[in-house]
This record gives C-alpha cells, structure tokens and sequence, in this order.
C-alpha cells in the first residue's frame, strides 16, 4: 500500500481523497495557492506545500510545481483529483518518469480518450454504439456543411479537444451553419488550442447517463452500474443520481457491459467514466442510447455511486495505484436503493447565476438532516474568484428515489449560507418539481422552468417581518416588558398606548432596499433568523437574506426607496463621479464598479444631496459595503 501521498488538487475533493487515506494509514501532503493558505485541505492534511500565486495557472496547473513538491515533502504518490491536471496525459507520464506513483490510468489511456473525434472511432471500432455524425480529418466548411446536411438538421457542432460546455454549438438549420462553426473554431481554439471540430446528430430530448468503470493491473474490468447527470444548466451539471430513473434492467445490462467493452478497449486502469448520450423522447431504449465520450479520472458525481454500493471509490483508487487486484468481482456489486447529489454553487440564481464571492460569517448545511456532506469549506473561510463556484455537494440515500429526493430536498431547504449568495433554494426547488419528482427530465429541464426555479431574489413579506420580530427580540430580550433597550438606536417607539403594546419602527435595508415596518412585538416568525454584529439573517427555503439594522430617522416610511449605495457583488473602484455634500438627481451616475471583468454603473435612486461617501477610485470593495448614501432633500 501507498505510505505517503501528495494531493494534486483542492477544496472538497482534496478533502475527501485525505479523508480515506487517514482511513488506510497513508500519510497526506496537501498543495496550496496564495488565496488557499487557510483553506479546509491544508488544515487537514499532514503535511502541506505553497506551490505558487493565487491563479490556478501560476500554481495548481503548473505540473512541474506538484512534482517538486512531492519530492520535497517525501511523497511516494500523487492523486490528481478531478480538473486541473487530472487528465493530462503528459503529466501522468512526467510523474512516472520522476519515479512517482500515478493514481490516475495509464497516460496512454488518458490520450486515447482525450480526443473526442479519436475516442468516439475508436469506440465504433470496438462495437460499442456512437451518436450519428462526422469526425473525420476534412475541416472544409463547406464539407462540414454537407456533413450536417446528410446528418440531418438539427446538428451539434463540438471541438474535439473540448469540455464543459466550450466550443460547443446547436445549428437548427443550414443557413446558421456558416456562422455557428466559425464561432465554436475560435472558441475551440482559443479554450483548447485546437480549433478542430466533429458533427453530431443533435438529439432533440436527451439524457445525459454514464457508467461508472473500474480497471486494475491484473486485467481485471468491473463496472458499479450507471449515474444520471441530466439536469444541468449550460452544459454543467448541477443534480445528479444512481441509479437513472426509468432504465429497466435489460437496457442497464446492455450498456454496461457496452461500458466495459469501452474500458477494455484502452486497457484501462483505475476509476473512470463510460458517458452516454440517450434519446428520451420514447423513453430508455438500448438502441436510442450512444458513447458520447470518456472521462478519465474520478467524477464529482462519484458519491451517488459509493452511496447505492457501499464501496470506497478513493480507496478503490488507491488500492489499484498501489497494485493490488479489485477489491470485489462484478457479480458481488450491487444496487442499494437511491442516492442523489446536489452542487451547493456561490452564485446568485435571481441574477442570472452570476457567481459570487466573499467570506461566509455563515455556514450551516445538513446539521439537522441524514445527508452526507462534501465540503472544502468551514464557517469563516473566503469563496475566491480564482475557482470553480462549487463549494459543497450534499448527497443524500433513500430506500426510494422518492426517498432521497425529499430527503436532499430538505437538507438544500434547511441551508443557511451568507452573505455569499447560493442555489441552495435553487437547487430545492427543482428536486420538488412535479416534473423531477417523476422522472420525466432531460437536460433541457432547467432551461425550461428556469425562471421558476431561479426565484426573484427579494424577501417576501414573510421574510421582511421575520427580521423585524429577530431585531425586536435582539433588543427587548422576550418582549415582557415591551420597552426597548437602553439606549437603542435601531428602533423606536411609533406612538404610546394606554392599553395594549406599543408599537416599534423597525427599518433594514437588503440589497439596496430599505424596508420599514411599524408593528407590535410578537413571537418570532417560523423561518430560521440570525442576528449577529447589526446584522439580520432570515433562511426561508433555502434562500438567505443577510439584512442591514438602519437607523429610522430621516425621511424613510414604508414602501420608501433606500439612498444607500451599496456594492452588488465584489469588486474595484474605477470612477467616482460625485462628492460629498453634492446635489444629484434621479438616474445620475454615481461610482463604476468593476467586477467579474465587467463595468458596472451605480446611479442615484432618487433626486437628493451625497450625504455620505465611502468609495475611492482605485479602492477594493467587497458585496454589500456601503459606498454612499443619498439623503432626499426635506
């Protein structure tokens, strides 16, 4: 067995490849960039090693850094993890040659798959089934258009080196094809340095299943039954489960073992994944499902596999790399019940999932329901610009689909996160969804009922009159004696009554808003509330809402537009346009932000004087500060 192990990745998955092998007695040794010196990885390791600034290419992607810091630190292997360099053939082979153990499968596996046009030849050579199309050598325009044509319309265009969505493009007819390729070239070019593109038959309901494939060194090929990856948004995967809804046991048998033959085919070693193509529109059929391509690592998905098989994929790995034979034959795997798994994104979905970033004051997933959690994460740590959005993956196990959906459901419902904004509500309302609930999904559902799902992004009434009742209780304790604190300046007194309570004015301000209410103390309301530093947190569904205390002097009532600037998401100062104590008027701009390598303009809400004024060109902002505010003239 492996003694010491360098870890070439970060966050969740870095977690979890430490988490077995403290399990199997090997030593870790974590990597780490500027922007991860206090991450969940490096405290969790052994051992840890800096390997270089914050931007993935000047530290994790650089292979040569990784290698050196396994020999530095005494490792006798290195695990890639998923992404980065996980499926870099020629760094497999850099770090064999440098007398390392590769958890990982043989470089040339990794090339013979990398290659999308190459992979899919090869899997017809083989016999297994592949999507109608062309993937030949002949980049002609005006051929690849006759391709399409024969092909039939609607096509997909992809780049052989592609991923993630990029250098990918739907033509509905011949007189978009022209422009369609030469987009997806540059960007195929641009993203993979290989402007070489195939044609697909465009399959109008598709379902995304893969296979999960396991390989050793004594020839030994098992698979642990199939995923399904269907609902995404824009090519990324979002909810995942195993085993997929709807797939009989003749069709699950046939293209597993069609998976197997795959893997066979590039003598494959370790964990990989058989990814299909499936038409869904008559339902799953053997002969409406084809290869679409080949992952040659670990999935992110991997959890709902472990979950239905009981079986260790990381240890799997390990023990593989390390020589030993597969822990188990095919004919002792087997499905138990259902798992799915959810990515917990930093992104704001009612904002056109624009990603964000920022610390997370708080943090509390799964506390109180039966889900398991992978994370690279804790409460107080900073979600950078630098990485992947992802930031957990709650994975839950059922009996039942049904079972494990309203169990992940919950636990994505019960989430309390901020101010980093998620798609925890997001993410519980698509597992809700009549649609979801029974199987009738592709990977169009999201794009379909995305407008639903996504949610407005502001605070019902409910959600307002929560905060208040967690103010008020903040500040008279249990509201027996129905008098504020000394010295409060949060809230107060609207008008005395003889009989009865008094009644309190309460103003918060949530993303440039300012909500007023004029109430009576009662019992706090049934949504989970938090307060803590002038600050009101309400989770309603999954949904945060991170409130400011405002003051209620002034001319604020209910209904009133705040003056507060604040700044939507992190970012830098390049103009500031006003000074303090200037006349505005409504519309006027006021500070550009620039952020996510965008411009945005910050305008006045309202005619009225810079009362206040917080923000410098140049300076660094992070979401939520207060950059200025506009008192209305009296």
């Amino acid at each position: 067995m492996i003694e010491s192990l360098l870890i070439a990745n970060r966050g969740e998955i870095a977690c979890r490849i430490i988490r077995t092998a403290r399990k199997l007695g090997i030593r870790t040794v974590a990597v780490y960039s500027d922007a991860d010196a206090k991450a969940l990885h490096v405290q969790e390791a052994d051992a840890a090693v800096h390997i270089g600034p914050s931007p993935a290419r000047e530290s994790y992607l650089v292979g040569e850094k990784i290698i050196a810091a396994a020999k530095a630190s005494g490792a006798q292997a290195i695990h890639p993890g998923y992404g980065f360099l996980s499926e870099n053939a020629e760094f497999a082979a850099a770090v064999i040659d440098a007398g390392l153990i590769w958890v990982g499968p043989k470089p040339a596996s990794i090339t013979a798959m990398g290659l999308k046009d190459a992979a899919k030849q090869l899997m017809a050579d083989a016999g297994a089934p592949v999507t109608p199309g062309y993937m030949g050598e002949n980049q002609d325009p005006a051929y690849l258009e006759a391709q399409a044509d024969r092909i039939g319309w609607p096509v997909l265009i992809k780049a052989v080196a592609g991923g993630g969505g990029k250098g990918m493009r739907k033509v509905e007819a011949a007189g978009d094809f022209a422009d369609s390729l030469a987009s997806c070239q540059r960007e195929a070019a641009a993203s993979f340095g290989n402007a070489h593109v195939l044609i697909e038959k465009y399959i109008q309901r598709p379902r995304h299943i893969e296979v999960q494939v396991f390989g050793d060194s004594h020839g030994n090929i098992v698979h642990l039954f199939e995923r399904d990856c269907s609902l995404q948004r824009r090519h990324q995967k979002v909810i995942e489960e195993a085993p997929a809804p709807g797939m009989d046991p003749a069709t699950r048998a046939q293209l597993c073992a069609a998976a197997v033959q795959a893997a066979k085919a590039v003598d494959y070693v370790g964990a990989g994944t058989i990814e299909f193509i499936a038409d869904a529109s008559e339902g799953l059929r053997a002969d409406r499902i084809w290869f679409m391509e080949m992952n040659t690592r670990l999935q992110v998905e991997h959890p709902v596999t472990e979950e239905i098989t009981g079986v260790d994929l990381v240890e799997w790995q390990l023990r593989v790399a390390s020589g030993e034979p597969l822990p188990k034959r095919q004919d002792e795997l087997s499905i138990n019940g259902w798992a799915m798994e959810a990515r917990l994104y930093a992104e704001d979905p009612a904002k056109g999932f624009l990603p964000s970033t920022g610390r997370l004051d708080f943090f509390d997933i799964g506390e109180e329901t039966a889900v398991r959690l992978e994370t690279g994460v804790a409460r107080g740590a900073e979600i950078s610009p630098f990485y992947d959005p992802m930031i957990a993956k709650i994975v839950c196990h059922g009996e039942s689909r049904a079972a494990a959906a309203r169990g992940l459901a919950e636990a994505c419902r019960k989430a309390v996160v901020a101010p980093v904004k998620t798609n925890a509500g997001f993410l519980g309302r698509a597992l809700a969804h009549p649609d979801f609930a029974n199987g009738d999904i592709d990977t169009g559902f999201i794009a379909r009922y995305e407008s639903e799902l996504a949610g407005s992004g502001q605070p019902s009434a409910d959600v307002v009159a929560a905060a208040a009742m967690a103010v008020l209780h903040d500040e008279i304790g249990d509201g027996r004696s129905g008098m504020p604190a000394a010295g409060s300046v949060w809230l107060a007194l609207a008008g005395f009554r003889m009989s009865g309570a008094p009644r309190y004015h309460i103003a918060l301000t949530y993303d440039g808003e300012t909500y007023v209410t004029d109430r009576p103390y009662t019992p706090v309301a049934r949504l989970a509330t938090y307060v803590r530093d002038n600050r009101v947190l309400v989770s309603d569904r999954g949904d945060s809402f991170l409130f400011q205390r405002a003051r209620t002097e002034g001319a604020l009532s209910a209904g009133a537009t705040s003056g507060t600037i604040l700044s939507p998401m992190p970012g830098r100062i390049i103009a500031v346009d006003v000074t303090a104590g200037q006349t505005v008027t409504k519309g006027q701009k006021l500070v550009t932000l620039e952020a996510m390598k965008m411009e945005h303009g910050l305008t006045a809400p309202f005619d009225g004087i810079v009362a206040e004024l917080n923000a410098q060109a140049g300076g660094q902002v992070s979401e939520g500060m207060v950059l200025l505010r506009i008192e209305a003239p009296e």
